[in-house]
């Protein structure tokens, strides 16, 4: 069966009234026939039926066995940084999203858990940086916003030898184009404010485990954490994944027409896309996925804050927003924006510039878009040949 319709119909018809969308079950309790006795669910925290719903619905599109859903992506990272204890080690991929880069180390290191940054894109800096105290790899494969790929089946077999778990976020490829869990990872995460959820409407993470044993333990850290998702939104996210299929076709196939374009523009410096066969680890995105993805990073040949700060504040159709993965084009700034609590010495080195600029492409015609993208980055080339003209009036 085509993947699209086993999702479609992986979505249950409600048993009791025949409902073909999934019943939101707002309520905070459930009554019980005797102390301990219940229908299986008690309390709203420990579970409910819209999120155990899509609970299911997610541990199923990423061939795990358990899904656990949070209140954020930051919630379900959290959980899984305290599956660790004090003294043990992480090594994670440096071009890491900001919001996990200020768990990690203003958050966890405080408590002795040690985090080590390299570039996972060559899985022999992940075994380098491996110590004995070392628990946890964590990836992001495409990275937010440089797009690295790392070789997932190859640094789990790295993770396996040296009895470590391997966690990928897969927020930015989402199961319908790459499922980490089959390559040897244990544990995906997403923020399902992005793709998943797919309209900008919603708040919320998600974890997937390989094992089951290991679910449970997630699992008791949501109940006894706290970090819930509420049954709406619960909802929202099961709406969102109806059409995440058909939503990631069109996101994919405009990423690349747009990346494309960028290559030819004279203001453009470097675009960054798995899908161009430019891409150093091209090869490596098409052996572990069915497509590369909505979102395009490119870097400017004037390579300033000003420059791109210009750009990302002067486009029609593209709105300059935190967030990506929703039906509308979003432009974001990394380095003022998602990766701003990054020291700008770590996340240069990472290969986020000054003038880097991420572009979450939506579900409009691609043409526009490229329209848009052309009457900004042609204000940028005269702009540089004014003030090259400038420079060479005050030099005579």
């Amino acid at each position: 069966m085509n993947t699209a319709t086993a999702l479609i119909h992986s979505i249950p018809v409600d048993p009791l009234t025949g409902a073909v969308s999934v019943p939101i079950y707002q309520t905070s309790t459930f009554v019980q026939e005797a102390p301990g006795v219940n229908q299986g669910y008690d309390y709203s925290r420990t579970n409910n039926p819209t999120r155990a719903t899509l609970e299911r619905l997610a541990a199923g599109l990423e061939k795990g066995s358990t899904g656990i859903a949070f209140a954020s992506g930051l919630a379900a990272i959290d959980a899984i940084a305290k599956l660790l204890q004090s003294g043990d080690e992480i090594v994670a991929v440096d071009d890491i999203y900001g919001g996990a880069y200020r768990l990690f180390t203003q958050v966890y290191e405080k408590f002795g858990i040690k985090v080590h940054f390299t570039d996972t894109s060559n899985p022999e800096n992940v075994f380098n940086a491996i110590t004995p105290k070392t628990k946890l790899i964590w990836l992001e494969s495409p990275t937010n916003p440089t797009l690295k790929i790392s070789d997932i089946a190859a640094i789990a077999q790295i993770a396996k030898a040296s009895d470590c778990l391997l966690c990928v976020d897969n927020t930015f490829a989402t199961p319908a184009l790459q499922q980490p869990l089959t390559l040897g990872a244990d544990i995906v995460v997403h923020s399902a404010t992005k793709y998943l959820g797919g309209h900008s409407d919603l708040i919320a993470g998600i974890v997937v485990t390989k094992d089951p044993e290991l679910g449970a333990r997630i699992k008791y850290l949501q109940n006894a954490c706290g970090a819930i998702l509420g049954p709406f939104d619960s909802w929202l996210v099961i709406r969102g994944i109806e059409t995440l299929h058909l939503r990631i076709k069109q996101h994919c196939s405009a990423a690349l027409e747009i990346a494309r374009f960028l290559q030819t523009h004279p203001a453009v410096n470097q675009v960054y896309y798995p899908g161009l066969p430019e891409h150093p680890n091209h090869e490596v995105a098409k052996k572990q996925s069915h497509g590369f993805g909505g979102i395009v990073s490119f870097s400017l040949k004037n390579d300033t804050e000003a420059a791109a700060v210009s750009l990302v504040s002067n486009t029609a159709l593209f709105k300059l927003a935190e967030s990506l993965g929703g039906i509308k084009s979003l432009i974001s700034h990394p380095a003022n924006m998602t990766h701003k609590s990054i020291p700008a010495e770590k996340r240069r080195a990472a290969g986020v510039s000054d003038s880097l600029i991420r572009l979450s492409i939506g579900l409009e015609d691609a043409a526009d878009l490229i329209s848009d993208l052309q009457q900004v980055l042609d204000k940028q080339v005269n702009n540089n040949k004014h003030s090259i003209q400038q420079v060479s009036t005050t030099t005579i």
